[in-house]
């Protein structure tokens, strides 16, 4: 059961400015889009996307870790990633069906496959948009299983980008579709609530320390 008395406690250490900063921020969050990365390899390149995820309001986002282990790099990040929900996963598999089960559609992000150019693409329900390695791509279980393809229309020699600016191309134009469209997009009142209270207890240096005393007066 979610505690508000802790929660307004807590905020009485924030400045004015911060706690109007978090509920601004918040008010543009959303978990009807998340992120998916499988196996990239470059630390920097993980980072980035989680970085444009906040930039651009996704909430969640889910790190596939099978060949290359952890691919987090806190000082390409700059502290994003505390702002951000990262759930963490040893298979495809495991992040698929997770996802699925939530109701995600699945969206693989690639230049091959029939895939719907950036401009034509329509969300349709909640959305799962799968970026993969920096050479390969995304693996074959994701094409397999992926429910629809999307790309950035080229008109140069290089058929494909960056990871990182393409999750960054593709989350800005997919958020200003979202937000345009009539879907109920935004995160819930008690979600706004839990977050407060995370990035509250984020922002505090010995907060578990100053919980504890506070609920044993």
């Amino acid at each position: 059961m979610f505690n508000d008395d802790v929660l307004a406690y807590l905020e009485g250490f924030l400045t004015e400015g911060r706690k109007q900063r978090f509920l601004e921020v918040l008010q543009q969050r959303t978990r009807y889009v998340t992120v998916a990365i499988e196996d990239v390899y470059q630390l920097h390149n993980t980072s980035a996307v989680i970085r444009s995820c906040d930039a651009f309001g996704i909430q969640d986002v889910h790190i596939v870790e099978d060949r290359f282990g952890k691919r987090l790099d806190k000082n390409i990040a700059m502290g994003a990633e505390q702002w951000v929900d990262v759930s963490r996963y040893s298979t495809t598999s495991e992040c698929i069906t997770t996802l699925k089960d939530k109701g995600y559609e699945i969206i693989a992000t690639t230049p091959h496959h029939d895939s719907i150019p950036l401009s034509d693409f329509t969300l349709n329900t909640k959305t799962a948009l799968f970026f993969g390695t920096e050479k390969e791509g995304l693996s074959e279980e994701v094409i397999q299983k992926a429910d629809r393809f999307l790309k950035i229309p080229m008109v140069g020699f290089s058929e494909s980008l960056n990871v990182s600016v393409s999750a960054a191309i593709i989350i800005r134009e997919v958020m200003e579709k979202l937000k345009k469209a009539k879907i109920s997009w935004q995160i819930s009142d008690i979600e706004i609530l839990e977050k407060r209270l995370d990035w509250t207890k984020k922002s505090i240096k010995d907060v578990e320390n100053i919980i504890s005393r506070y609920l044993n007066t």
